[in-house]
């Protein structure tokens, strides 16, 4: 069975609730649509994790997926970790409505996602542009406030 869809329930200790949902495309890319609501106004950083193991909330879910062992980037940028994602944006209501089409994600095979976490951070990445050791690691997007297992769906 081949995987084309995904999908991951986000909750965290706060109201932050919201999905994503994972489509592999023709060009191997995979597209990632979500809604994320009770978020302060303004961009946060959105990442896949190593681990799926929410039994601890956010402290359980590991670094960063990063296969290649790069430093923390953009989503355009040549060299990235795999699970950087970059930033949603939440309206002045608190709910980021996104789609984002990434080059490194997969469903099945090589850097397969199947299993891992997403995590929406607390402020807004800095894409591994800062001016300290922490932007190269994550990006210096402060704790996670909400996350989830990405499971495969029908």
């Amino acid at each position: 069975m081949t995987t084309t869809k995904a999908v991951c329930l986000l909750r965290g200790h706060s109201s932050v609730v919201g999905t994503c949902t994972f489509k592999a495309i023709a060009n191997g890319h995979v597209v990632i649509q979500g809604e994320i609501s009770g978020l302060t106004p303004g961009k946060h950083g959105i990442h896949i994790h190593l681990y799926g193991d929410v039994s601890d909330g956010c402290a359980s879910v590991g670094p960063h997926y990063n296969p290649c062992n790069e430093t923390h980037g953009a989503p355009q940028d040549k060299k990235r970790h795999v699970g950087d994602l970059g930033n949603v944006e939440a309206n002045e209501n608190g709910v980021a409505i996104f789609e984002l089409e990434d080059r490194l994600l997969r469903l099945t095979g090589k850097h397969n996602i199947i299993g891992r976490s997403v995590v929406v951070h607390q402020n807004e990445d800095d894409l591994g542009k800062g001016n300290n050791e922490e932007t190269h690691i994550t990006g210096n997007v402060g704790e996670g406030i909400a996350w989830g297992i990405i499971g495969i769906d029908n």
